[in-house]
């Protein structure tokens, strides 16, 4: 990768043709795509049951710049990280002195931020759009205008807003003015479900006039403008005074850059040696953690990731905005591996809803926590068609996977305890054996009627799938019990040892389900998911043949993260270069020039396609690695494929402590971070598998040995690692 350029900043000349793919500007609470007179906010939905859907909110932002003369256009999103030093040279760095402290080098980025410059030959005009990453309720526009040449006559710009103060979802009405702020306030039309209240919204922002001039005196100016949305007066109005108190003391902009530089020092993944690949990991990166509120912001209520992010989900748009397994499958691994926090809000979302997730239990006739397929605020299945919500429950055993993950990542137990996880996990259970049938004939529980993963299929028995994950989240309820001291039901225990997983002993793979013919077609990832994500044990052998049976009949034109898993899978059994000709299919989903990912290859289905870039990440940061989470270690494995010679992965955070990475061909580097803060910080240690070598981590000292398997785990003498 050339030093010249930087892969942090996504520019361009000319907007895309499909608006659909300009970038999306979010925060985690709302979310909004460039230009566009409509914007969403968390949580914020209307209609109901499967009529549930994101509510449009007019958006004042949506304004451009124009301007008479001839002039030349610039576009650029900035995502940058905090130091303008090339990726090479910060390897250079890496390499040569051992460093992986904070970069923390003078600079001029602008993370977060996307720009139109328009220059004539009397201005330069920048129009300044964000979303603020630490006060979540604000976005901002921000307008400099810089004479050029010698005239001194005045020089005007015009902003052409599309912004109407009308919503299809939302009747508002006007308030009074705040401040010299336009208000409107308004409800949702439809409540999820009768009986609760509708959404309340309140949007506050300063006017914006048709002109912006520089007067014959000024040889610059700028312009500031704010919104605020918010589900209460007074938030709203206590939100309004921050951005104006922030304006006044020049603070806007800076406090927001500081907050995604910080976000940004908690991880960064830069490879070396394909800028295509640099580049799509990074805006993944970009737009994944634009999904997921400031870890400073205690006040706002985290609505979940739907697969189009915040910016999308209107009526019959991106899947409504609703929250899949989505968030839980492949969203979830790739955020926690760094991130604690924004992982638990994933969890606790969770919680929130278990209350409808015991309504759809019971509506269906069983017992415990039946999570919905599709879910918004209440936890209730909202799913347009019946289905979906009815059949595919393997959704249950994927939201208790990433419970699991985190408690392995991060012994945090407060989250069961206090924070009533365990009720999620137990919840779960008793579903899983009220849901079973049992067989005299073949002494084994079976789950009937269900749909998997691959989609193309319905009302089938014994999806491996769907029984795998039972299997696993019973053993997790049956774990996590006997940590918390609690009695568990034997039949949690029994159905786990018992439930059908099918296997074909002639041909050595695993049927989808029962009754599936080999070589019919398959839609997306479903039984190569056996060996990662879920981590079932099997063969080398095995795990090929399912490979092998599968990779030919899925679908090419199926959704983005499918190839990710197949990646992951030849990266398993060593064979780099195959699982990069898959990888590199997800290229297609990559919409110029502002890396916004498209479901499908060809630019249909959802936009800004979150799981996409969830399951890339997933091959990046699981697969090149072989990183593992297991109950005891976190397991590792790293093999790079030609055409990338260097992975730096900074930050990983695992049991309280953050390491940098560096992988190389036949080398891996490792340094303990000696500044973080955790009360419960363990001594680490390398384990290498072939040699059984043991290498103590200590803060600040690099560990380099060649590269083969090991794992990372407590330097005790037992590996017992459940504190009380």
């Amino acid at each position: 990768m050339a030093c010249e350029s930087d892969p942090y900043i996504f520019s361009t000349d000319t907007l895309p043709t499909d608006l659909r793919f300009l970038p999306p500007l979010a925060n985690g609470l709302l979310g909004w795509r460039v230009y566009d007179n409509i914007m969403h906010m968390g949580g914020v939905y209307n209609g109901d049951d499967g009529r549930t859907h994101r509510a449009d909110v007019p958006c004042p932002l949506a304004v451009k710049m124009e301007t008479e003369e001839l002039a030349k256009h610039a576009y650029c999103l900035d995502t940058h990280t905090g130091s303008r030093l090339c990726s090479v040279c910060r390897w250079h760095l890496f390499v040569s002195f051992n460093l992986v402290i904070y970069l923390g080098f003078a600079s001029s980025c602008h993370p977060g931020i996307f720009t139109h410059t328009l220059s004539t030959a009397t201005v330069t005009a920048s129009q300044a759009l964000y979303s603020h990453r630490y006060y979540s309720n604000l976005m901002v526009m921000e307008i400099l205008l810089v004479r050029q040449g010698t005239s001194q006559e005045p020089v005007t710009v015009e902003l052409v807003s599309s912004f109407t103060p009308q919503s299809k979802d939302i009747a508002f009405e006007s308030g009074p003015d705040y401040k010299g702020g336009r208000h409107i306030y308004g409800q949702t039309a439809t409540p999820e479900f009768p009986g609760v209240s509708c959404a309340t919204v309140h949007l506050i922002w300063t006017t914006m006039p048709p002109t912006l001039t520089l007067l014959p005196e000024q040889s610059q100016a700028r312009w500031g403008f704010i919104l605020v949305v918010a589900n209460s007066l007074e938030s709203a109005e206590s939100s309004f005074d921050k951005g104006l108190s922030l304006m006044a003391s020049g603070n806007l902009r800076p406090s927001h850059e500081q907050a995604w530089k910080e976000l940004w020092l908690l991880s960064k993944v830069e490879v070396k040696g394909s800028e295509t690949l640099c580049r799509a990991v990074i805006g993944c990166m970009f737009y994944l953690l634009s999904a997921f509120l400031s870890m400073h912001d205690t006040t706002s209520c985290f609505g979940g990731v739907s697969p189009g992010g915040l910016s999308n989900g209107g009526d019959g748009q991106d899947y409504w905005g609703h929250v899949f397994w989505d968030q839980d499958t492949w969203i979830f691994p790739s955020i926690a591996l760094f991130y604690p926090k924004l992982a638990r809000a994933v969890l606790e979302y969770r919680v929130r809803t278990v209350d409808g997730a015991k309504d759809n239990a019971q509506r269906q006739g069983y017992k415990g926590l039946k999570f919905p397929w599709e879910s918004a605020v209440s936890g209730r299945e909202v799913c347009p068609g019946d289905i979906y919500g009815q059949q595919e429950i393997h959704i249950n055993g994927d939201v208790i996977h990433a419970f699991k993950h985190y408690l392995y990542l991060t012994e945090d137990l407060s989250m069961f305890r206090e924070g009533q996880g365990s009720q999620v996990i137990w919840g779960v259970a008793d579903y899983w054996v009220s849901r079973v049938t049992w067989s005299p004939e073949d002494q084994k529980y079976h789950l009937l009627g269900v749909m998997p993963p691959d989609e193309y299929y319905y009302n089938v028995n014994d999806s491996v799938y769907t029984n795998t994950v039972a299997k696993f989240s019973l053993q997790f309820a049956v774990e996590l019990a006997d940590l918390m001291q609690h009695p568990a039901p034997p039949e949690w225990q029994q159905v786990a040892e018992h439930i059908k997983i099918l296997f074909d002993e002639e041909s050595k793979y695993h049927p989808e389900y029962d009754g599936y013919v080999k070589g019919h077609p398959v839609k997306q990832a479903d039984i190569v998911m056996l060996g990662y994500p879920l981590g079932l044990p099997m063969s080398p052998e095995i795990r090929r043949n399912d490979l092998e049976t599968y990779e030919p009949v899925t679908d090419p034109h199926g959704p983005a993260m499918t190839w990710s898993m197949f990646a992951i899978g030849w990266l398993e059994l060593g064979e780099a270069q195959r699982a990069q000709s898959l990888l590199e299919k997800c290229f297609g989903n990559i919409q110029g020039p502002f890396q916004v990912w498209s479901e499908s290859s060809d630019g249909s289905g959802a936009v800004n396609f979150l799981t996409g870039m969830g399951g890339f990440m997933q091959a990046v940061l699981f697969g090149y690695t072989g990183f593992r989470v297991e109950k005891e270690c976190l397991a590792f494995s790293p093999l790079l494929p030609d055409d990338v010679s260097e992975l730096c992965i900074r930050g990983v955070n695992y049991l309280g402590s953050q390491m940098d990475w560096l992988l190389r061909k036949e080398e891996v580097c490792i340094i303990l971070r000696g500044d973080t803060e955790s009360k419960n910080r363990y001594n680490l240690q390398v384990i290498l598998k072939a040699s059984g070598t043991k290498i103590p981590l200590i803060p600040g000292q690099p560990v380099t040995f060649s590269r083969e398997a090991g794992c990372i785990c407590k330097v005790t003498p037992e590996y017992s690692c459940w504190p009380f």
